[in-house]
């Protein structure tokens, strides 16, 4: 293939990448980095494997965050683990509901979640949706920053 080939395809593939940050359904970061790894191999890139190998660890710790600091947060804000899977089920049942169901459907959740479990303390269930809230939020943050350094380079490199 030759270099504009590889710049389009790794243009589309960082471009989808970055829609997948804040949807769900869509691997961001992990299409994001191999937007990257396309355009490693067209003669405009200058940057190394090394670069590829950091970049993937990046994404490895994205996608263990993206699972367990929601589950920490709601936690840490006194959710039980019936938020958890609230917030787990109300992110599911939010794709269908774009795109105010990503940010709404795990908050809803856990809220519901932890006041079915516990209905006399509805501010102990609003305490733990946020925390699942501001997990999802976080992690969310870490991918579109990871997404956007990768468009950065992508761009760097073609200037």
């Amino acid at each position: 293939m030759d270099d504009s080939t590889l710049a389009i395809i790794s243009g589309i593939l960082l471009l989808i990448g970055l829609i997948g940050t804040i949807l769900p359904v869509l691997p961001g970061a992990p299409l994001a980095l191999a937007g990257l790894v396309v355009f490693k191999f067209s003669s405009v890139a200058d940057y190394g494997w090394g670069l590829i190998i950091i970049a993937g660890v990046l994404v490895m710790i994205g996608a263990i965050l993206d699972y367990l600091l929601p589950i920490y947060m709601t936690k840490k804000l006194g959710g039980s683990k019936y938020a958890v899977w609230g917030s787990i089920i109300g992110l599911i049942v939010g794709i269908f509901f774009p795109p105010v169901g990503f940010l709404i459907g795990p908050f809803i959740g856990a809220f519901l979640a932890e006041l079915w479990a516990n209905s006399q303390q509805p501010k102990a269930a609003f305490k733990a949706a946020l925390g699942s809230f501001v997990g999802f939020i976080l992690t969310t943050g870490y991918d579109v920053i990871l997404t956007l350094f990768f468009i950065g380079v992508f761009v760097w490199n073609l200037m």
